[in-house]
């Protein structure tokens, strides 16, 4: 049950007191008939409203969250070998859904979200969304695989895309490595190093969409801010429209 002012507020007609003077103006109507009293709760699940006689359909608020996924949590809704999944890190009663996958063992930003639409577009190779990732390797990189990783790699009878690769520091006799990826094959940072003869020591992602997990610990999430949702949209198209 909701107020009908509320309920036109939320669908983007005016504010609360602006639906008021709306509602008293006669221009609302409930259920085929005049509603000229302001205070008139309704049910928004079965009753039907309209302003000036067009049918009044209240904007759905998606939910968007990052969470920094820790290592042992599988990255799907429900697992069938009872492993806990990332679902289970976020205690809130709406079904929400990750965008993407991460491994088993992999940390780092995920984001979650309901809204299915944008969810198909972060994903979709035509709009190249970048990932970020660091990864940890067994050796030193030699710079030869570095030039190699930036052209494309074969991978499964296809070649990679190119990529941005760099090397940022040696860290117990391995070198820790940047990788900037628009591409979203199954494990494809370990492959394509494992392509080259290195073992992947630890990987983590960095930033999804720009989108970053900075001041939170493994396992630790938040909702994204409207100017985080905001980028996401402007990335895979959407602009102003929604």
């Amino acid at each position: 049950m909701m107020r009908l002012n509320k309920f036109l507020a939320h669908a983007g007609i005016a504010s609360r007191r602006k639906c008021d003077d709306l509602i008293r103006a006669g221009l609302v109507k409930v259920n085929g008939k005049v509603v000229d009293q302001v205070g008139v709760v309704i049910d928004e699940q079965k009753d039907k409203v309209t302003f000036k006689g067009k049918l009044v359909k209240p904007k759905r608020k998606f939910i968007y969250i990052v969470l920094n996924k820790p290592k042992g949590v599988v990255t799907t809704a429900s697992d069938q070998f009872n492993r806990k999944t990332v679902l289970d890190l976020i205690a809130i009663p709406e079904r929400i859904y990750p965008i993407g996958r991460l491994d088993y063992n992999t940390t780092g930003v995920l984001l979650l979200t309901d809204d299915g639409d944008l969810a198909h577009r972060l994903l979709h190779p035509n709009y190249k969304v970048v990932k970020v990732y660091r990864a940890l390797l067994n050796r030193v990189i030699r710079p030869i695989d570095i030039h190699r990783l930036q052209n494309g790699v074969e991978l499964d009878g296809a070649k990679t895309q190119p990529c941005k690769v760099t090397e940022l520091r040696i860290v117990d006799n391995g070198s820790l490595v940047e990788i900037e990826l628009t591409e979203g094959r199954n494990r494809q940072v370990r492959k394509m190093f494992e392509a080259l003869h290195y073992k992947v020591r630890e990987l983590e992602r960095i930033s999804f969409a720009g989108i970053k997990a900075s001041g939170l610990a493994p396992g630790e999430w938040r909702y994204l801010n409207k100017s985080e949702v905001a980028l996401l949209k402007e990335k895979v198209g959407y602009g102003s429209e929604r």
